[in-house]
């Protein structure tokens, strides 16, 4: 049996430190499905640092879980930074091979018009990395996710990473606060997502029963 409480944090250069909190290999449970787990990638958008969560599990139960952050360099062009964050993410989906992506909804806001226009960037090379790795992708609004696991839509950041924190049994904060959000993001994505991707199983697998009748 995999571990339970695994993880890795994923540094900006995508070195992860396997030897301390390794994530299980990918190759380990590429059976997952026929269990009813499916493996969860949350990510929280931001130019100077992205988070990526990522939850594998059935139903309530998480079964492993990594998180971590892509950082990027003010002095650095904008076109660099998006590259390193879409070539980063893209690495990950690669490595990982989530069944689903959750991608935080990029929100308008009226006094920092420009920061708006600059994050709805970044959710772009976010959602063609989900497209180029064939991994589907889901846009979830921040309220949403805060309402689910807090019970309030208006959670701050705090208190969204203390519910995530205490769903994964941890002890340890979960820092940046953009790697917690992105963990809040994969859990609501294991939690909504897994009974319809369970029973997507399910139907091929008695689909295949099928067609082996008629072969």
């Amino acid at each position: 049996m995999l571990p339970l409480d695994t993880e890795c944090r994923i540094q900006d250069t995508l070195q992860k430190n396997y030897d301390m909190h390794p994530f299980p290999d990918p190759r380990h449970f590429v059976s997952r499905k026929e269990y009813g787990m499916i493996k969860v990638i949350g990510v929280d958008p931001g130019l100077s640092a992205t988070g990526v969560g990522i939850v594998r599990g059935m139903g309530l139960k998480v079964d492993g879980f990594s998180f971590g952050s892509i950082h990027t360099s003010k002095n650095l062009p904008l076109p660099n930074r998006l590259d390193q964050i879409f070539s980063n993410l893209l690495t990950v989906l690669k490595d990982q091979k989530p069944d689903i992506m959750v991608v935080e909804d990029v929100f308008s806001m009226e006094s920092f018009p420009n920061a708006g226009i600059t994050l709805g960037k970044v959710s772009g090379v976010i959602l063609l990395a989900g497209y180029q790795s064939q991994v589907p992708v889901i846009e979830v609004p921040v309220r949403e996710s805060k309402q689910v696991l807090t019970g309030n839509g208006n959670a701050t950041k705090m208190q969204l990473e203390k519910s995530v924190r205490s769903l994964l049994n941890m002890a340890t904060p979960i820092r940046p606060y953009h790697a917690s959000d992105a963990m809040g993001l994969a859990l609501l994505g294991l939690f909504r997502y897994n009974d319809r991707f369970g029973q997507q199983t399910s139907n091929k697998r008695e689909k295949t029963k099928c067609n082996d009748r008629l072969s």
